[in-house]
């Protein structure tokens, strides 16, 4: 299959963290226009915010899409945050967030098309639950709440 055919792809990323800040993870699941998963991935990342690890896990997908050449791109998250920073609804206050929001609009223009979307988390229950998958094997709880 040409991967630069007519079809989007999509992109279904999710970032997590346990405590905000605290242990956190992405994932993403790339379909190609058939809606066959061609890559999935999950990672680790330490200790970070759940805005930080949403934006590596967007990263982390729009480089896969690259390295399969796909130009044609819908990307779906969980966070309304992230999505209205990459359509400059919002602008990026978080100096954290700054370079990577510079990174996923670096990467994001290289696409001949790419739109991005809000949904809610039953709809990217894949990346959600890739997420988790790797947080419940680094046996990392959910912290208590302060009494």
């Amino acid at each position: 299959m040409d991967r630069k055919a007519a079809g989007h792809w999509r992109l279904s990323c999710d970032g997590g963290a346990r405590g905000n800040p605290g242990p956190g993870a992405l994932g993403y699941v790339l379909y190609d226009p058939a809606g066959t998963v061609r890559d999935e991935r999950a990672e680790y990342l330490g200790t970070v915010t759940n805005n930080v690890a949403e934006y590596r896990a967007l990263i982390a997908g729009l480089q896969a899409a690259r390295r399969l050449e796909v130009s044609r791109l819908r990307v779906q998250m969980d966070s309304e945050l992230v999505v209205r920073q990459m359509l400059g609804v919002y602008r990026v206050k978080h100096a954290g967030l700054k370079p990577l929001h510079r990174e996923a609009r670096r990467l994001a223009a290289q696409f001949e098309e790419v739109e991005f979307s809000a949904v809610p988390r039953e709809r990217n229950h894949r990346a959600d639950a890739l997420v988790n998958e790797v947080l419940d094997a680094m046996g990392d709880p959910v912290p208590e709440s302060p009494r």
